[in-house]
Parts: structure tokens; C-alpha cells; sequence
């Protein structure tokens, strides 16, 4: 037999239930703008196939200095219309850079001992770059959402926490992993995620 819990009990016990849960994330606290540009991150890891393919049936090298500098003063030039600082936006946008040549590297390397691409290679012109302009502009934006955040003293824990988010919620290559650490090393002001224990 079951004793009648008392109305009082009953509320006392549901107040002390609730005040036990978490409180929802506060607006300092959301590390949405984090997770997004790590999305963002990925999506432009991604291709550095269609790169490497064309670069490899053209035999052409990986590095390409003048294209690079190039980039980083029309991303310069953007961010800064849109109120990114100038060397925020240089630093991030030259580890994009990186990335794309490690998956690059490894691409060439993986191709060299096993075998060539098949297929005709993408024509970067009408079919990439025009990806790689809109995708600079969503992390031209993000890089807005996230400035705030990038001097905060847990900024590298947060970052690794929406890594391994973005990890968990998509069919993440682990072989982008190098790729990944790179592209997001000037996130945060004290560093890369990668440098968390």
C-alpha cells in the first residue's frame, strides 16, 4: 500500500527537480558561431579534391603564390568592409590556405601510390572557384559571429568542443583531421583547439 504524497511535498520535490537542471545556454555562452565556422571549415576542406584533380591532370603544382596572394587581399579587402579585422581575417583565411594543400599533399601522395583519378577533372573556372566565393563569404560572416568569442580565456575548449560536435554529427573523414587542426588554428587568440588536452 502506497501512502498519499502530500500537495506540498509534491511541489517542494518538483521545484527542487527543476532548479537541478541545467539553465538553458546564455547568448555569451553559445557556441553556435564556433560549430558553424567549423562547418564552414570542413565544407572548404572538401574541395581541395576537385582542386587537386584538376592540378593533377594539368600538371600543375600544389603551391601557387601569386593565386594565394591574391586571394588573401580580396578576402583582406572584403572582411574589412564587413568589419573583420584585417590581420584576423589574413591569419584565418592563409590557414585555409594550408589546409587545402595538406589534403592537396595527401591527395597527390595517395594518388602517386595507387593510382591516378578517373574522370575528366573538374573545370575549376565555372564549377569550383564560384563554391570557394561563396563559401569565403559565409566565413567572411562567420568570422563576424565569432569574433567576440575569440579572446574569451575558454575559447580553445569551446572550439574543441564544436569539433568534436561537427565530428559527431556528420560522416567526418578522419583523414581531414590534419586539414581540420590547420584551418582552424587562429580561431581563437590563444590558439588552436588541437593544443587542448
Amino acid at each position: 500500500m502506497t501512502l498519499p504524497i502530500h500537495p506540498t511535498l509534491a511541489f517542494a520535490s518538483l521545484a527542487a527537480a527543476l532548479l537541478a537542471l541545467p539553465l538553458p545556454a546564455s547568448a555569451d555562452g553559445d557556441d553556435t558561431p564556433l560549430t558553424n565556422l567549423v562547418a564552414l571549415a570542413s565544407q572548404r576542406i572538401a574541395l581541395a579534391e576537385p582542386v587537386a584533380r584538376w592540378k593533377w591532370a594539368n600538371h600543375k603544382p600544389i603551391e601557387d603564390r601569386p593565386r594565394e596572394a591574391q586571394l588573401l587581399a580580396d578576402v583582406e579587402r572584403r572582411a574589412v568592409a564587413s568589419g573583420v579585422d584585417r590581420a584576423y581575417a589574413h591569419a584565418f583565411f592563409s590557414d585555409q590556405i594550408e589546409a587545402s594543400k595538406i589534403m592537396q599533399n595527401a591527395l597527390f601522395a595517395k594518388w602517386r601510390a595507387t593510382r591516378a583519378p578517373d574522370g575528366t577533372p573538374p573545370d575549376l573556372a565555372t564549377t569550383t572557384r564560384p563554391q570557394f566565393d561563396r563559401l569565403t563569404q559565409s566565413m567572411i560572416g562567420a568570422l563576424t559571429r565569432v569574433a567576440p568569442l575569440r579572446n574569451a580565456p575558454d575559447c580553445q575548449s569551446r572550439m574543441a568542443r564544436s569539433i568534436a560536435d561537427w565530428k559527431s554529427m556528420t560522416r567526418y573523414d578522419s583523414s581531414q583531421s590534419p586539414a581540420l587542426d590547420a584551418a582552424l588554428a587562429h580561431v581563437c587568440a590563444g590558439g588552436g583547439a588541437s593544443a587542448v588536452g
